[in-house]
């Protein structure tokens, strides 16, 4: 057969759910609920699958490859020669999502994401009549097309080209001090400088980092990603252009350009891959020198489901039993980092429908989630958590979400809501489930008032996946095995996971490192979490008082569940992560 995609015949949507469930990549219960929720929103099966991320990507795409009748190829790792890959100009393969990746003779290999694109098919169509070739189509996963569109243009090559057109118009540090700051804006708008910060804040997205570091590192100037939790030297840069990467990145936040002895904060709004990416700055003055931070914030990002976030077995039961309820409190702690407004977004997409209102007060709108009322903190005109809270009270909320409980006025509101009718979820800054219930006494809230409105408190970290393309089986060293012998050895033997298997010596996986993973080992990440519910006996704990902590555990073990360092034991001895990670994000 002659592999030109306009001859595929496209199976029914409904095609693709029992190829997946044929191939064991879903179980009858998720197909029986896909289906379900697609008849209730009108929304196709193929869209669900893809949006609650339940099938790993390449997976996915080799089923649509069967469904699509075009081979599947995986470009991850390929290094594509500079006049293959130009033959697709790099708008047509960013707009398009096809790239060319090989040719042998007159025959062009064209790797697509999706095959019923009409117009990347014309585009190619032309391009073949133009240079007499035969094309040869396959599929290919959005990640892995982007890992060779990558190699269009290198970060450090982009910004090295910006670079020299700075260095030709050695002008933007001698001007530092003659310029007037509406002078100075304008040298910072220029060209070099611009290309530079913007391809910075490209490359930052597209490699999915949560935060972005520009600092003065000696005679340098150091670029940082945060990816999964950790922080990856991306780019150093020469130290006279950095006074002009800060003031270009002040211009677009606003920012006093000539204000450099207080921190100042600031954000702004770009386009990147047709999305909306939001960059929170914040600005610090260090000796003869300032460094910047930005928070990136992908406000248009699908929403993570519960189920995909790690939670599981009766923790999870304990979270959608008590979101159900009609009134309390939902607590979820943890340090910064930790995934809770992640979570939070969540749980709040399980209550979202036509018949909830749910209002939000959050500092600040990480994601814009259709039918629900968000709010955003402004500290400058005296809209705080608490004000805010007092006056969402007043829109008539079925759900509320308060992003933080940091004082005791916000307390005492969130509380009395709780006790009201309402849903509340917000956060708290604790190390542990326990702490949170002492936490809000040092706020001045009656034990009995916690106890009534309290539905549940939880609390999660993230810890990094193990990377599912080079995943290996090891061993650990006796005296860590020993360690997690004498965890495991606390948890009752009928509420121990039967998936996982319990034999000397234990058995874990670490990640070996590959192009996917880019050698770390590591992609993504999952969170483990401790649930305590509040039962009849917790609330007498609460409002006896004593050692609360100590009998809050005892309670916690017999409700059958798992603290957090012991979801994170069964997590990795299912190969999710390793015990290095779980020992790391739980140590005291």
């Amino acid at each position: 057969m002659d592999n030109t995609a306009s001859q595929q015949q496209i199976a029914p949507e409904t095609t693709l759910l029992d190829l997946l469930l044929t191939d064991n990549l879903l179980t009858k219960e998720q197909g029986d609920a896909l289906v379900e929720e697609s008849q209730k929103t009108q929304q196709p099966v193929n869209e669900l699958i893809e949006g609650k991320n339940l099938v790993r990507e390449e997976d996915l795409v080799r089923e649509k490859s069967k469904l699509f009748n075009i081979p599947y190829i995986d470009l991850f790792g390929r290094v594509v020669r500079g006049e293959i890959l130009n033959v697709i100009p790099k708008e047509l393969a960013d707009n398009y999502r096809m790239v060319a990746f090989n040719r042998t003779g007159d025959e062009l290999s064209i790797a697509m994401v999706d095959p019923s694109n009409f117009k990347a098919l014309e585009a190619i169509e032309f391009i073949a009549r133009k240079n007499r070739f035969r094309i040869k189509y396959h599929l290919t996963s959005l990640s892995s097309l982007k890992y060779v569109i990558r190699q269009y243009e290198s970060l450090s090559a982009e910004v090295e080209e910006a670079l020299k057109g700075a260095e030709e118009e050695n002008k933007i540090q001698r001007s530092m001090l003659k310029m007037d700051e509406e002078g100075f804006e304008e040298v910072v708008k220029t060209a070099p400088v611009s290309k530079m910060v913007s391809v910075i804040l490209r490359h930052a997205v597209e490699g999915k980092a949560s935060d972005v570091h520009i600092e003065p590192v000696g005679d340098e100037t150091r670029v940082r990603f945060r990816i999964d939790g950790i922080l990856h030297t991306s780019l150093v840069l020469p130290k006279n252009v950095h006074q002009s990467i800060v003031a270009r990145i002040k211009v677009l936040s606003n920012l006093k350009i000539d204000e450099t002895r207080i921190p100042q904060d600031g954000r702004f709004r770009m386009v990147i891959e047709g999305r909306d990416i939001d960059y929170r700055i914040s600005t610090l003055p260090l000796v003869n020198n300032e460094k910047i931070v930005m928070r990136i914030l992908d406000t248009t990002s699908n929403l993570i489901n519960v189920d995909s976030l790690g939670f599981e077995g009766k923790g999870l039961e304990s979270m959608k039993y008590n979101i159900s309820k009609s009134h309390g409190m939902f607590l979820i702690t943890g340090p910064t980092g930790s995934g809770k407004s992640t979570t939070l977004y969540a749980l709040l997409n399980m209550l979202n429908s036509e018949s909830v209102n749910i209002v939000t007060l959050e500092d600040p709108v990480e994601y814009f989630m259709k039918g629900i009322n968000q709010s955003q903190t402004n500290a400058e005109v005296g809209l705080t958590f608490a004000a805010g809270l007092r006056s969402i009270l007043r829109q008539d909320p079925d759900v509320v979400m308060v992003g933080e409980i940091r004082d005791n006025e916000t307390a005492e509101l969130a509380v009395h809501a709780a006790l009201t009718g309402h849903l509340v979820f917000s956060t708290l800054h604790t190390n542990d489930a326990f702490g949170a219930i002492p936490r809000m006494i040092d706020m001045k809230i009656e034990p009995f008032l916690i106890a009534s409105s309290l539905n549940v408190v939880m609390a999660q970290r993230l810890v990094r996946r193990v990377c599912p393309y080079c995943t290996k089986e090891i061993g650990i060293p006796e005296s860590l095995e020993k360690e997690v012998w004498d965890e495991i050895g606390l948890v009752s033997k009928e509420i121990i996971p039967t998936d996982v298997t319990l034999s000397k010596p234990l058995k874990f996986f670490r990640g070996q490192g590959c192009v996917r993973c880019e050698n770390t080992g590591y992609k993504g990440r999952v969170a483990i979490a401790e649930v305590l519910s509040d039962t009849p006996e917790v609330q007498k704990i609460i409002v006896s008082g004593g050692n609360m902590i100590e009998s809050l555990k005892i309670e916690f073990k017999k409700q059958g569940m798992f603290s957090m360092r012991q979801d994170g034991i069964f997590k990795a001895l299912r190969g999710h992560t390793t015990v290095e990670e779980v020992w790391d994000a739980t140590r005291a």
